[in-house]
């Protein structure tokens, strides 16, 4: 298991075994997404948004771009 230090300023060092395993080199950005309270996942933010297509299935229905633009517009004006 690779671990590192964490400095005064909270900054890390990914370990290099852990970087080529990720892929993820110099200007390279990551995500620390929350699974469980106290506990989070490390992942390489490196990948096209199209590598996404088919994880969650298909839809059970249909929404179009004028629906979802609706949906985000209430959103974020309730959000104020």
């Amino acid at each position: 298991m690779a671990s590192a230090p964490v400095t005064s300023t909270g900054q890390i060092t990914i370990p290099a075994e852990v970087r080529d395993a990720l892929q993820v080199g110099r200007g390279d950005r990551v995500e620390f997404v929350e699974v469980a309270p106290g506990r989070f996942e490390f992942i390489a933010a490196t990948r096209s948004v199209q590598a996404l297509k088919g994880l969650f299935g298909k839809p059970k229905k249909s929404v179009s771009i004028n629906q979802m633009n609706a949906a985000i517009a209430s959103r974020g004006a309730s959000a104020k």
